[in-house]
């Protein structure tokens, strides 16, 4: 079966459920423009969004989110913020060795369109997304513009497909 036959076959998956989880700083939730962004654009595409927080970049709280994520229903969580260079962006370190399978396609993907919209400083980017059993956990930047991006160009268009494929 070809990747066009995979994706008819993923049109059959009605919604994904989805939690939005910011890592940050520097925002309040009345500041926060990316949960929203991600909120809305999952929401015109069909989906549920089943939780959403706000956090500081504590690995401790970052991983007490993940762990809750993964003991319940939802099935994407979509974290945004605390993948920079900084001392305090801790997100990669914390989440990423739980990782079972890496989608490297993904960081790669995201890294390009960044390079065609903000130049040479995409290399700074350490977006990455992966699997933990039957869920789907993608890691970007806190920038609305790197959710928008990552969700237009690449989560959206997929995400039933990638359904598709970690539930088969």
């Amino acid at each position: 079966m070809g990747h066009e036959e995979h994706k008819d076959a993923a049109r059959a998956i009605s919604q994904v459920a989805c939690a939005v989880l910011i890592v940050t700083d520097t925002r309040t939730e009345a500041e926060d423009k990316s949960g929203g962004l991600a909120k809305s654009l999952l929401l015109s595409e069909g989906h549920r969004v089943s939780s959403y927080a706000l956090i500081p970049n504590d690995p401790s709280r970052i991983l007490q989110q993940l762990d809750s994520f993964l003991s319940g229903e939802g099935e994407l969580l979509l974290v945004s913020g605390g993948t920079g260079l900084g001392s305090r962006d801790l997100t990669i370190e914390t989440v990423a060795p739980r990782l079972e399978r890496e989608l490297p396609g993904f960081g790669e993907l995201f890294r390009y369109l960044s390079y065609k919209e903000i130049g040479s400083s995409a290399m700074l980017s350490r977006a990455t997304a992966g699997t933990i059993g039957r869920k789907l956990i993608i890691l970007l930047p806190g920038s609305h513009k790197a959710v928008e991006l990552a969700l237009t160009r690449l989560i959206l268009p997929e995400l039933r497909h990638l359904f598709r494929e970690i539930t088969r």
